[in-house]
């Protein structure tokens, strides 16, 4: 038996399908039965607005073949929305430059005190200091630091940034600092105990740093206080994994290392 279509419209009666164009801003269109013509100035759900050259605007449904381009009829469809584009950010929340190569070394270094504050600081500002031509070391401890100023010997065309753990006034740290501070050599502390506490508790899931009492070590003591496992290395990683940029560190060691970095990197 033969199979019919249930639609018994001839061939020759079917209307032909027309293109359907956006309704992009400034497309000049014709409302076949209106005759205004215009170019398109808003497009939203199921209506259009034209706007013709005398400034007089007129709104109309978005109905399949219900305009005239260019004296062909077409179908007007809402356009594709652009996806907002925003300048992407490294995680010190500066404007990252996509496939910039790291500039040649500055002869000007920020040396840092801790490993784990070395870490955090390549993390977060890693990508800009490369740009820059920065190089961050590690300093072991700050008794060590006049032997290092001195053969470094910065000056105008090498300076010197270096950024210490906790700088109490009166102590043998701030009396170390301040004897080698000098026009090309800057140095600050950090106001934290250890930069654990730098990184916003919020960001590890805790609702605060403990604090621990005098004469215990303290990242052990923070540990146990939080029921971590007394591996002081490996809570160092778990902390640090949960710090993907400078939303993550509290705003007083942000503005520490950016001092640091404007100073090596500030024209003479």
């Amino acid at each position: 038996m033969r199979q019919y279509s249930p639609d018994l419209t001839p061939p020759w009666k079917k209307p032909k399908p027309v293109p359907e164009v956006p309704a992009d801003p400034g497309l000049v269109v014709e409302e076949p039965g209106t005759g205004f013509c215009g170019a398109v100035i808003r497009c939203e759900a199921g209506t259009v607005t034209l706007e013709d050259r005398f400034g007089k605007h007129r709104v109309f449904p978005l109905e399949p073949r219900g305009f005239l381009l260019e004296g062909r009829v077409v179908t007007l469809v809402r356009p594709s929305a652009a996806p907002t584009s925003r300048p992407a950010r490294t995680a010190s929340g500066s404007v990252a430059v996509p496939g910039a190569r790291a500039r040649v070394a500055r002869a000007g270094r920020i040396y840092v005190e801790g490993r784990h504050d070395a870490e955090l600081v390549e993390k977060v500002w890693g990508d800009d200091l490369r740009i820059e031509g920065v190089v961050v070391e590690y300093l072991e401890g700050i008794d060590d630091l006049p032997s290092i100023v001195a053969d470094f010997d910065p000056g105008p065309d090498a300076r010197l940034g270096i950024l210490v753990d906790h700088l109490v006034p009166g102590t043998k740290e701030s009396r170390i600092a301040e004897s080698v501070t000098s026009d090309h050599a800057l140095v600050l502390g950090h106001p934290y105990i250890d930069i654990w506490e730098a990184v916003k508790p919020s960001s590890v899931g805790i609702p605060s740093w403990p604090r621990i009492p005098h004469g215990q070590d303290w990242k052990t003591g923070i540990c146990r206080s939080l029921g971590w496992p007394e591996n002081t290395g490996a809570a160092w990683q778990h902390i640090l994994s949960h710090v993907h940029s400078y939303k993550d560190l509290e705003p007083e060691l942000l503005g520490r290392v950016e001092e640091l970095i404007d100073f090596v990197t500030a024209p003479e």
